[in-house]
């Protein structure tokens, strides 16, 4: 009996999280698992600075935000 195969995915990673940046020094070819975890600290960067925005106009122009 052969063993089951895995379909493994690769994905191209902007290693300095700018997608403008196309140079063969900054693109790596990652697995999505791989790929995820590298975004990860930038995604909770990008998270926080869209909650901030958000409070911020709500309270300049709609009082609290909620």
């Amino acid at each position: 009996m052969t063993p089951p195969h895995t379909w493994v995915v690769l994905a191209s990673a902007h290693l300095d999280h700018d997608p403008g940046n196309n140079q063969q020094r900054n693109l790596a070819a990652l697995c999505q698992r791989c790929h995820l975890a590298h975004d990860r600290p930038e995604h909770r960067r990008q998270r926080w600075a869209t909650l901030f925005r958000r409070r911020a106009s709500g309270d300049l122009f709609l009082g609290a935000y909620r």
